[in-house]
């Protein structure tokens, strides 16, 4: 049985952070540090086929919402707070309705539980078309990804993803082709049957799309305790965007 890998930080209430897609816990440590300053124990995971994390051909937010408590069991943990961003709400939200006794209170980060069509294949493509064997440096990784990516922040984000398989050789954390074969899991919705009835926040970036005013009654259906906070001056990266408001708001909540 293989266990997701994590980053452990602090002592105090169980906190789990899930990324996004083609994301890392990496990209959470700088705000997981100061939850954990808070008096947390914060895990951050890398879920399935990226980060350190196993790779695997079944790729689905059941699958990955029983990884969760797999690694929950091996921590030790009976409930934790669950935060989780864009696919990693999704993971976050399935869990909370599948197993609501092991969800104390619920985060969900710029995400509805309504369908998405797939959206992200360009960047996969921009991916693929690295000519990783010839690149002998993350600048040279970024010129090339330039020829297809033109947003400097988005090309940031991906590189993070980039390592050192051995000297001289740079490969990939993320398992590409099972993630371009499987993009219509990433945007399915919650099942119309699912309720998670804690304590549930969802922010949304004020200057994103990924959760509209339409999608509120959708989100009490599943989540009737659940309130709407608007981080103003951030898009689908909030948490990176407005680090300090997307702070407070969440410690409010997970504090209150």
């Amino acid at each position: 049985m293989e266990l997701l890998h994590s980053n452990i930080l602090g002592s105090g209430a169980p906190l789990i952070v899930l990324h996004g897609f083609l994301g890392m816990s990496d990209n959470w440590k700088t705000l997981g540090k100061k939850y954990a300053a808070h008096g947390f124990e914060v895990h951050l995971i890398d879920q399935r086929n990226h980060g350190r994390s196993f790779w695997s051909e079944v790729f689905d937010y059941p699958t990955m919402a029983r990884d969760l408590v797999r690694y929950m069991d091996s921590e030790n943990l009976d409930r934790a707070i669950v935060l989780g961003h864009s696919m990693g709400g999704k993971t976050a939200m399935q869990l909370a309705c599948t197993r609501p006794e092991r969800v104390s209170k619920l985060l969900v980060a710029d995400i509805a539980p309504r369908l998405y069509p797939p959206h992200h294949q360009y960047i996969l493509e921009a991916l693929e078309a690295l000519p990783l064997p010839q690149l002998t440096s993350r600048a040279e990784a970024d010129e090339a990804l330039a020829q297809n990516l033109d947003n400097w922040g988005i090309r940031q984000f991906l590189l993070k993803n980039l390592y050192w398989k051995s000297p001289g050789e740079l490969g990939l954390r993320i398992n590409l082709s099972i993630l371009k074969t499987k993009m219509q899991e990433i945007g399915e919705p919650l099942p119309d049957d699912m309720v998670y009835p804690g304590p549930t926040v969802f922010l949304r970036g004020g200057a994103s799309d990924y959760i509209a005013d339409g999608d509120l009654p959708l989100i009490r259906h599943h989540f009737p305790k659940a309130n709407l906070i608007t981080i103003e001056n951030a898009g689908h990266w909030l948490h990176a965007e407005q680090p300090d408001a997307f702070l407070e708001s969440t410690l409010d909540f997970m504090k209150s």
